[in-house]
């Protein structure tokens, strides 16, 4: 599957946004204003400016709606959960050339809140997902003390963890050691 550059950075988004969300295993990580600007800071959001307690507000519930979106059953509830996401950023695309990058689309309107910046411009890159007949992408690992999202880039489309290197290969060491033990009857 081919993504380009801005669709990957605004996937590469939404994961992380997502990510920030509390779950049975992990505390929420954006609780203040001081953890929205560093995801701001982190994931290179343009344009955004001061920020302040209604911004926190209303990004945690885009962060809320992007996670219906990885959870939604089928295809026809994602883009119904996207289009609604988009409509309600005010989407206004834009073609654009700022700090360095070549031409490339906007989502968001002049002006827009970071909530509906990331709205618009999450919800469009999840939108060229589900009109590629890729959602099944959209994941969550597969470890059983993890539920961190993911957007399986595999050709094959076979990830199973959020990062190989520290869940994948966790889960693989307890396999091991687990027919280590069966195979010594300990």
């Amino acid at each position: 599957m081919l993504i380009n550059h801005d669709t990957r950075c605004a996937l590469d988004c939404v994961v992380d946004l997502l990510n920030t969300a509390p779950d049975e295993y992990t505390p929420d990580t954006l609780t203040d204003v001081e953890a929205l600007r560093a995801f701001v800071d982190r994931n290179a959001v343009s344009g955004v400016g001061t920020l302040d307690e209604t911004d926190l507000a209303a990004v945690r519930s885009v962060r809320e709606r992007f996670g219906e979106v990885f959870a939604a059953p089928d295809a026809r509830s994602a883009a119904r959960l996207v289009n609604a996401l988009v409509a309600a950023a005010g989407t206004t695309p834009q073609l654009t050339d700022h700090d360095g990058y070549d031409w490339h689309i906007h989502y968001f309107a002049p002006g827009a809140s970071v909530a509906d910046h990331l709205a618009a411009d999450g919800g469009m890159a999840l939108a060229f997902l589900v009109v590629a007949g890729e959602r099944e992408r959209l994941r969550r690992c597969a470890a059983p003390d993890c539920r961190r999202a993911f957007i399986d880039l595999s050709r094959n489309r076979s990830r199973r963890y959020c990062d190989s290197r520290t869940c994948g290969n966790r889960l693989h060491v307890a396999a091991y050691r687990a027919r280590q033990r069966e195979s010594t009857g300990d």
